[in-house]
């Protein structure tokens, strides 16, 4: 299986990368970096159109089975109600966070399309859920409700090809953005969000699954 992974070098998406290797798995990561982070990965800045097509024309012809929608930031971590939510930090984090993802996956559809069996995941958050809403986040919360939403209706959009589209939450996790006092350590977040991952197909497309493959509140 060739698995890709968006935002690579570091975090969960690193993490992800050394779990599929494990497995035997062919995996091409992405790195917004000058510098390669690993054999076979790709330069890619997801916030600019010029580097998608880019990547797309080195990756012209080569099957993609998975692709991970991993890229992320949060800017606003912290921030107070008039002294932290700028609008440049709104703009770039729905650059990465939303409008990254959908151009990511519009620029590898031809290679998804090279798969017996393709499949996106889209990498959000429980802060992405409008039922759980305890307030602060106001640019991160909204950027991953945004991309649950892409998600859910590319779904809808991409099954008469047999794309199969989930959404996944990987818990708060001991990351440089979670923060060191996050519920989960990678080593107990990436055996599940591998299970959640394993687990999209045509069934389940459109799913917004918890890190315990419990539905997750909208």
């Amino acid at each position: 299986m060739h698995v890709l992974i968006t935002g690579a070098n570091r975090g969960i998406g690193h993490a992800l990368a050394q779990n599929f290797t494990a497995s035997g798995d062919r995996v091409t990561g992405t790195y917004r970096g000058d510098q390669p982070a690993g054999d076979g990965w790709q330069q890619l800045d997801v916030t600019d159109p010029a580097s998608h097509a880019d990547l797309a024309a080195r990756m012209a012809g080569d099957p993609v089975d998975l692709l991970v929608c991993n890229a992320g930031i949060y800017l606003d971590k912290g921030a107070r109600i008039g002294a932290g939510f700028e609008a440049q930090k709104w703009a770039d984090t729905f650059a990465v966070n939303v409008t990254g993802a959908y151009l990511t996956i519009e620029a590898l559809l031809p290679n998804l399309r090279l798969s017996r069996a393709p499949r996106i995941a889209i990498i959000s958050s429980m802060m992405a859920s409008h039922e759980r809403a305890p307030g602060g986040s106001y640019i991160y919360r909204a950027s991953k409700a945004a991309v649950l939403n892409l998600g859910r209706n590319l779904a809808a959009d991409l099954a008469p090809e047999g794309i199969a589209v989930g959404i996944v939450e990987p818990g708060w996790v001991q990351t440089d953005m979670g923060g060191g006092v996050a519920d989960l350590t990678l080593a107990q977040s990436i055996p599940m969000l591998r299970a959640r991952l394993d687990a999209i197909d045509m069934a389940t497309t459109g799913f917004f699954a918890r890190l315990d493959g419990a539905p997750h509140p909208y």
